[in-house]
């Protein structure tokens, strides 16, 4: 039966709740304990696929097709464990349940209430796999006392009282501002925070204290005193240069042990940090920088690319090199000459995105590429605007677009070289999807099976002509394009296992092009960077040395 820690955030500030769940994960790995992590969303969305980028950044897909919380990322990222459908729950899904719970009939006719009904819902989905690790971290999102988190507040209060003592512990995590004018950390806002868990009947055992400045003995002794935890459970959480210097920062600070003692696990096994040791080493200690350019549309915020971002950095550090990441705005191509902006950069990058806006701007971020033979890596739509651009420029089709655009826009304008994508083979069946369908969950998503072609560049990339890689897209390049493409030097050098849907292009009088119609980023990790990535940035390397 699983040991349950539930993280929760201060009144104050909530930020890097994710991080401290992700990296106390990893510590409890080094440990030798097989851990599994919980994201319990207080939004109302049934699906995070549905939500605008720009107000909750990326949506992370699992394998079984699952979008997700961007924390799921930090999960997976840092301890290595796939995430799944059942690790993270919404207000939205969990409301969605009752109600079709209500009118199958089975709660027999009585009245629906917050408690028990949805308190309830929400503490089957904790307890679902609890049989199969040692821990269970469960991150609930949002601060204490937000009106949409109050039933998963409640909910974990009563499943901590339903479990037997000692198998449930709460870690909080909160704020210490610092206030330069009279030079003094402030302990107000986390006996606040403290006191308005106390009052909803939740007691941390743990506080996770996110300070710039060192904490001195007697903050932390009044912290302990006024919050009602030990002092050695009182943990700092300094600001890093990386977020992959988490695992050695807390544990440096006793935050594992802590944990440990919270469950009176004594004697524990010596924590293994070599990995993370490496991690680090690779990060402080580079051979050189290389500037990558990624042009997309959704700039403005950063966590709307986080895995790529992350994956990056996972390439730098498999090629000891320091990654300069600059965001540029596609929409600016349209207005001018992309030249200007993209000289100086060692290699490009095109990630996803719905709609046509900006579209425009990627399809002359993917010529500029091609034309000036610097590394181009297309991602989903970034793919499909490198075959736009191809099939516009190479092949002579003048109006090739995607019918996308065509849909957005409510009239035809392009030959469509790239189509919505109306059926697919998921395992053992056939999935069909229509235009006028429900944009929520209609997608092509999750991990599907490609195979590549002999000799290939992606071939030799990976190893093998045998992948899996997960996918988020409505829209597919149409294969009656392939041939006139091929024959203009376009390889289609990935393909689904029954031959129908393209999951690769790349140019073979190219050094380095590829388009994936997938998203590699989401299973890169820091010590076990995405193939992928890791040679992107091998050929921005060679690209920076040409320079």
């Amino acid at each position: 039966m699983a040991r349950y820690i539930f993280i929760t955030g201060g009144v104050v500030s909530s930020l890097g709740k994710g991080l401290a769940s992700a990296a106390l994960g990893a510590l409890l790995q080094a440990r030798g304990f097989s851990v599994r992590l919980r994201k319990l969303d207080p939004y109302l969305n049934v699906d995070p696929g549905t939500m605008s980028p720009f107000e909750h950044g990326e949506v992370f897909v699992t394998d079984d097709g699952a979008e997700t919380d961007l924390d799921l990322g930090h999960y997976e990222r840092f301890t290595g464990v796939p995430a799944r459908l059942t690790d993270s729950v919404s207000s939205g899904r969990i409301y969605s349940n009752v109600l079709e719970r209500e009118r199958r009939g089975d709660y027999l006719g009585k009245t629906i209430q917050v408690v028990p009904h949805v308190t309830n819902e929400i503490k089957d989905f904790l307890a679902i796999g609890e049989t199969e690790v040692d821990f269970m971290l469960c991150e609930i999102g949002g601060t204490v006392g937000d009106i949409e988190g109050l039933p998963f507040f409640e909910a974990i209060r009563q499943f901590s009282h339903d479990r037997a003592r000692g198998q449930c512990i709460f870690m909080h995590l909160t704020l210490l501002p610092y206030l330069a004018a009279s030079g003094e950390l402030k302990t107000k806002p986390t006996q606040h925070s403290v006191k308005e868990l106390q009052s909803i009947g939740i007691a941390p055992d743990i506080l996770v204290c996110r300070s710039e400045q060192p904490i001195p003995d007697k903050e932390r002794e009044k912290i302990a005193l006024f919050c009602n935890v030990r002092k050695e459970h009182v943990v700092a959480a300094y600001d890093l240069k990386s977020i992959y210097e988490a695992p050695l920062a807390y544990h440096h600070e006793g935050l594992d042990q802590a944990v440990l003692d919270a469950f009176q696990i004594s004697p524990a096994p010596r924590p293994d940090l070599n990995v993370w040791q490496d991690v680090v080493d690779r990060i402080q200690n580079t051979d050189g920088a290389v500037n990558i350019a990624i042009v997309g549309k959704y700039v403005q915020l950063e966590d709307a690319y986080k895995s790529i971002k992350e994956a990056l950095i996972h390439g730098g550090m498999a090629n000891r090199v320091k990654v300069n990441v600059e965001w540029v705005d596609a929409e600016i191509f349209e207005r001018e000459d992309p030249a200007p902006h993209l000289e100086g950069f060692h290699a490009i990058l095109v990630p996803g995105g719905f709609g046509e806006r900006g579209t425009e701007g990627k399809i002359k971020a993917a010529e500029f590429a091609r034309t000036r033979k610097i590394p181009y890596l297309g991602i989903c739509l970034g793919m499909q605007m490198a075959v736009i651009e191809a099939a516009r420029n190479v092949a002579g089709l003048k109006h090739a677009g995607s019918e996308e655009f065509d849909h957005e826009a409510g009239k035809k304008r392009f030959e469509p070289v790239v189509y919505h994508l109306k059926e697919w083979v998921q395992g053992n069946e056939k999935v069909s999807r229509n235009v006028s369908d429900d944009k929520g969950g209609t997608m092509r998503l999750g991990a599907y099976d490609a195979v590549l072609k002999e000799g290939s560049r992606v071939a030799q990339i990976y190893g093998t002509t045998q992948i899996d890689e997960r996918h988020r897209h409505r829209y597919e390049v149409d294969t009656k394009y392939r041939e006139k493409l091929e024959d203009c030097g376009l390889t289609f050098s990935g393909m689904s296992p029954d031959g129908r849907l393209p999951e690769i292009v790349e140019w073979s009088d190219h050094p380095w092009f590829i388009g994936v119609q997938y998203h590699p980023e989401l299973k890169s990790k820091p010590f076990a960077p995405h193939p992928l990535f890791a040679d992107f940035l091998r050929a921005a390397v060679e690209t920076s040395r040409l320079v």
